[in-house]
Order: C-alpha cells, then structure tokens, then sequence
C-alpha cells in the first residue's frame, strides 16, 4: 500500500506509485509468487486515476463516495 504525501497536483503523487509498482516487479522478478503480490493498493479520491494509471487495483475513494470531512 502507497499513500503518497499529499498534494493539490495528482501528478506529484506519480513517482510514489511508480516506486510501489517497481518494488513489486523487483519482488516478482526475484521469485516471489505472484499471488502473494497481485494487488497493488495505491491512491485516493484526489489521485486515484494516476494510480490506475500507474498499476492499483485497490484505490481508496472515501472523499468522492461520502463528501469532506469536517
């Protein structure tokens, strides 16, 4: 799981996920199952379509499903 520092720019959050999903092709490549790292959880209601973008399959979307917090 990623979650990135935040930012108003979707885009600053792009190296973070980049990093996640190269760790995870590392760990592949080494020899890890890949069941044990078919998911990449990555992203939230700010930044999620360049975490789809970059790889998640899980994202976090709680702001744009329930609204702000207060």
């Amino acid at each position: 799981m990623a979650m990135p520092p935040y930012s108003e720019d979707p885009e600053d959050s792009r190296p973070y996920f980049q990093a996640l999903r190269g760790l995870a092709d590392s760990l592949r490549a080494q020899g890890i199952p890949a069941e044990n790292l078919r998911h990449l959880s990555m992203g939230m209601s700010g930044d999620y379509e360049v975490a789809v973008e970059e790889g998640a399959t899980i994202i976090r979307l709680g702001t744009a499903l329930f609204g702000p917090r207060p």
